[in-house]
């Protein structure tokens, strides 16, 4: 058998997000001659659409898929429409899943969120967890759209014996985020709002009293993560994929941060009018520790000042 004939043929949807984007980097990077990578984005296809999904599975055949794909926002977005973001993503997974069963993909990995864990439980949250109870109600449409892949990957398994499993990664941030300010998550919407204090000389202001306690994951080293789940991770329930407990901060400290990296004066200001969300979601990535135990993670120091030295150098093309 030659080379070409063992190479895999991963298939990225949402390649051109936040994590599809790190990912593209580090495979360009790694550049393994055992590995095509091919990186979709929602102007190849609407994975909504069944046939949609299916036409363009067909067309690149692939060995291995990586499912990023959603339809994604921030807490306030989330707040105004819940039933779309249920509906959209049960669709996307649906069809997915299905034409991935059907063309006789090797191995799915999806990306999940630590939302999908219920509000009123026990910290550290675990893999164990997901099912345990609600998740919180600010967007519980998209939690449970994101917990049924999990049920799904169990379905798929036992009646097909299809390789699909999950990652269920923190906070992320990075280059090639959303930084619009009506429905970014938290770090990104802080770097925005840091940029535009920065350049107009206006108030640096938080939503929320600053209180929340969150872990933020880098884009590239979840990239990485997902790469090796792809290569290496042979369970199909899902897996954390995290910063260690100890590297947890408030949002209050990570504005801080951002003020650091655009070099802000005036201290950070907190608009206590505006919701907090859920207030902490801590995870425990013992699991991911106990098969990589020597990962090092992107200071988040480091990783805010790269994702805020990025922002003012694309500003003009980046998703504000």
């Amino acid at each position: 058998m030659d080379a070409k004939s063992k190479q895999k043929v991963v298939l990225v949807t949402g390649g051109s997000g936040l994590v599809g984007q790190a990912m593209k980097k580090v495979s360009e990077e790694e550049n393994r001659p055992d590995e095509k990578w091919i990186f979709l984005s929602s102007k190849d296809a609407d994975l909504r659409d069944p046939e949609e999904t299916r036409a363009i599975i067909k067309k690149y055949n692939p060995t291995h898929v990586v499912h990023l794909a959603a339809m994604v926002g921030g807490l306030y977005k989330h707040l105004r429409v819940n039933c779309d973001f249920l509906t959209f993503n049960i669709r996307i997974n649906d069809n997915v899943l299905d034409s991935c069963k059907e063309m006789g993909v090797e191995k799915v990995v999806s990306c999940l969120s630590t939302c999908v864990f219920p509000d009123q439980t026990t910290y550290p949250i675990d893999e164990t967890m997901i099912h345990n109870g609600p998740p919180h109600d600010s967007n519980f449409g998209y939690s449970y759209a994101k917990r049924m892949i999990v049920v799904m990957n169990r379905a798929y398994n036992m009646q097909y014996g299809c390789q699909f499993t999950s990652v269920i990664p923190t906070n992320i941030y990075g280059p090639h985020d959303n930084f619009n300010l009506e429905d970014a998550h938290v770090l990104p919407g802080l770097i925005h709002k840091g940029y535009l204090a920065k350049q107009k000389s206006i108030p640096f202001t938080v939503c929320g009293t600053g209180t929340p306690r969150r872990q933020f994951i880098y884009s590239v080293d979840l990239a990485k993560l997902i790469m090796w789940t792809l290569r290496e991770y042979e369970e199909i329930e899902p897996i954390i994929l995290s910063v260690d407990k100890e590297d947890e901060v408030s949002v209050g400290e990570v504005a801080e941060l951002v003020a650091e990296a655009f070099d802000l004066k005036d201290k950070v200001l907190y608009d206590t009018s505006k919701s907090d969300g859920q207030i902490k979601k801590t995870a425990n990535n013992a699991k991911l520790r106990k098969y990589l135990p020597n990962f090092k993670f992107t200071s988040l120091r480091q990783g805010i000042r790269e994702t805020a030295e990025w922002l003012e150098t694309h500003y003009e093309n980046a998703r504000v």
